[in-house]
């Protein structure tokens, strides 16, 4: 079987990550599976944290989060809200009441069916997309930093791998 020179690149990667960590016992299996899941994201959103918090900015992670799926799709449901983020309904609840103190989104009743909220931005919440989104890319530029072009999306690939199995 053929393997085209990129994917064999790709494999050569993945082989040196795992020989060069799994082999050495500097990750095992548990801390593995730890690592790709939780330490990175963890210290990319508290460094992200750190970002808002300086410039001033009353707003959560969590809350960002939030707002970053209805930049993408404004007037969306809490339901779209929870697909999206992968968080339950109360934690969204919670989450969109506390934006709605803040003057971020506003609940607003679907015409066609009352017990659905769609949720929408406020003009405030609007005027905070560009200011956010440059300090998310910021952190992400540092957090890549050291990291070749080619590792990053090799990583990407491998991690949407993984969710696709686990879908």
């Amino acid at each position: 079987m053929k393997i085209n020179l990129a994917l064999q690149s790709e494999l050569l990667i993945l082989n040196s990550c795992i020989n060069n960590y799994m082999s050495n016992n500097h990750f095992r299996k548990g801390e593995l599976y730890s690592f790709i899941t939780g330490k990175a994201s963890t210290a990319i959103a508290r460094r992200l944290q750190k970002k808002f918090n300086s410039s001033g900015m009353n707003l959560t992670i969590e809350q960002w989060s939030v707002l970053y799926h209805l930049w993408k799709q404004d007037g969306i449901s809490q339901q779209e809200l929870c697909n999206a983020t992968f968080r339950d309904k109360p934690s969204i609840t919670r989450l969109v009441d506390n934006l709605e103190k803040l003057n971020l989104v506003k609940r607003v009743a679907s015409e066609n069916d009352r017990r659905i909220n769609k949720i929408f931005l406020t003009k405030q919440a609007q005027k905070l997309q560009e200011q956010t989104m440059e300090l998310a890319e910021e952190t992400l530029n540092e957090a890549l930093s050291t990291v070749p072009p080619e590792k990053i999306e090799v990583c990407k690939e491998v991690l949407q791998v993984v969710y696709d199995n686990l879908k």
